[in-house]
């Protein structure tokens, strides 16, 4: 029996803030179990976007900064507009 999975709400290269700290669950390497990776309100990129096998949840690979964090949709949030400049604004 395979699980059907379920369309991500979010694409590759989408910007995101975290919406709550983000600590290990033990998956993370040279980490401690229950430390926290990202803090709540810090922005990151969709790097990749995958699924649970079990329950064909989407997965979202995040870049923050210099590490790269599985992330699920409730933890995540797109960008607000206006937060961040826009690509192609002409800079001084």
């Amino acid at each position: 029996m395979s699980i059907e999975p379920i369309q991500p709400a979010y694409s590759w290269g989408m910007r995101v803030v975290a919406l709550d700290d983000l600590c290990n669950d033990g998956s993370y390497p040279g980490r401690g179990d229950g430390e926290c990776l990202v803090t709540a309100g810090v922005l990151g990129e969709i790097v990749n976007v995958g699924q649970v096998v079990e329950t064909g949840e989407p997965v979202y690979l995040v870049e923050f900064g210099r590490q790269v964090i599985g992330c699920t949709e409730d933890e995540i949030a797109p960008v607000p507009a206006g937060l961040l400049p826009e690509e192609d604004e002409v800079r001084p």
